[in-house]
C-alpha cells in the first residue's frame, strides 16, 4: 500500500495534470486548490494558454520543493511551420514576415544539430518574464519592446519526428533544461535557415520526472473531492527517488523535526554535495538536508505531527 504523508492532517503529495488548450496554468492551481480544500498549491513551470501537457501541481507542504526540485528538465513536442515570423513566434500571433525559399530535411537536421548544447536564448517579449519589474507580455501588449539580456540555456538533444518539405511543416520532441522557450527555438531555427520559423502546437510530455501517464485530465480534478485528491496524491519523496537515503534513530529523529541536523550525521555528510533524504527507523520520510564542505542543513521538513 503507498504510503501518503500528511502534515497536521493536510494534503501533502504531488498531482500532476494533463493541461487543456485555453486554460493557463494559474486556473489550473485555482481549480485544484478548490478540490483540495487549500490554497498551499504551486505547480513545476508555467505553461502557455495554448499549451498542453504535464503541470504537476505540488499541493500543501510540497510546494516548498518546487525550488529545490534535482530535476528541473523539461521534454516537449513541438509543432512547427517554416517560412513565417510571427510577433509571438507562434502561430497564434500576426505574422510579420514570409518567405517562399524552400528548406529540404538535410538543410533542416543540419541547422537543428547546430541547437544542441549549452547555449544562449533571448527570452520573447510576449512571455512572463520581468524587466524593472514590468512583465514583457504587458509591454508587448502595448506596443513595446525592450532589450532583454540572453539566458543560458541547454537543449540535450532534438528529433525531427516529422517534416514535409512542400508544406515545410513537421514536428520536433526536444529535451531541455528548465527556462527554454520553445517557440524561440523554432524561431531561431528558422531565422539560421533565412526562412523564419513559427510554433504551431506545443504539447509538454515530461516535467519534474513525470510524463502523461502519470496526469489526470481536468475533468477528474474538478470532481475529486478533498479526500479524493488526498488519495491520488504521489508522495513528495518520489521526487527525490534518486538522492542518497540516511536512516535516523529515535533521538535523531527528533532533533531533526525540531529543524536540527543530529551532530553525528552533519559530521558524517560534512564533504558530501547535494541533496539528502531522510528518514526514522520505520522507513518514515522526514524530510531532506543539503550537504556540503561545511555540513548539511534541513531544507525541507514533512513530518512536523
Amino acid at each position: 500500500m503507498r504510503l501518503i504523508t500528511v502534515t497536521n492532517g493536510e494534503p501533502c503529495g504531488v498531482i500532476c495534470i494533463d493541461k487543456p488548450q485555453d486554460f493557463t496554468s494559474f486556473d489550473i492551481v485555482a481549480i485544484a486548490r478548490k478540490s483540495a480544500g487549500t490554497r498551499k498549491i504551486g505547480h513545476g513551470g508555467t505553461l502557455d494558454p495554448m499549451a498542453t501537457g504535464v503541470l504537476p501541481l505540488f499541493v500543501g507542504r510540497a510546494a516548498k520543493t518546487v525550488d529545490i526540485l534535482p530535476d528541473e528538465n523539461k521534454q516537449y513536442r513541438a509543432g512547427f511551420r517554416l517560412g513565417a515570423v510571427s510577433d509571438t513566434e507562434d502561430v497564434w500571433g500576426a505574422v510579420t514576415e514570409r518567405s517562399d525559399k524552400a528548406v529540404s530535411r538535410e538543410e533542416l537536421e543540419d541547422v537543428i544539430h547546430k541547437f544542441i548544447g549549452g547555449i544562449e536564448q533571448t527570452p520573447p517579449m510576449y512571455s512572463a518574464v520581468k524587466v524593472n519589474g514590468q512583465r514583457l507580455y504587458d509591454i508587448a501588449r502595448s506596443g513595446g519592446e525592450i532589450e532583454r539580456a540572453a539566458r543560458k540555456i541547454t537543449v540535450y538533444g532534438i528529433e525531427l519526428i516529422s517534416y514535409d518539405e512542400r508544406h515545410r511543416s513537421g514536428e520536433l520532441l526536444i529535451d531541455c533544461s528548465k527556462g527554454t522557450y520553445i517557440r524561440t527555438l523554432i524561431a531561431d531555427i528558422g531565422k539560421t535557415l533565412g526562412v523564419g520559423g513559427i510554433m504551431t502546437a506545443l504539447v509538454r510530455t515530461r516535467s519534474a520526472g513525470f510524463t502523461l501517464s502519470d496526469c489526470i485530465k481536468l475533468e477528474e480534478l474538478r470532481e475529486l473531492s478533498p479526500e479524493q485528491l488526498k488519495a491520488r496524491l504521489i508522495p513528495t519523496e518520489r521526487l527525490f527517488d534518486g538522492c542518497p537515503t540516511e536512516i535516523l534513530d529515535g533521538r535523531q529523529t527528533r532533533l531533526f523535526l525540531n529543524g536540527t541536523v543530529p551532530n553525528a550525521l552533519a559530521e558524517k555528510l560534512c564533504g558530501a554535495d547535494g541533496i539528502i533524504r531522510i528518514k526514522d527507523a520505520d522507513g518514515r520520510f522526514l524530510g531532506l538536508v543539503r550537504a556540503n564542505e561545511n555540513g548539511a542543513k534541513p531544507i525541507y521538513l514533512e513530518v512536523t505531527n
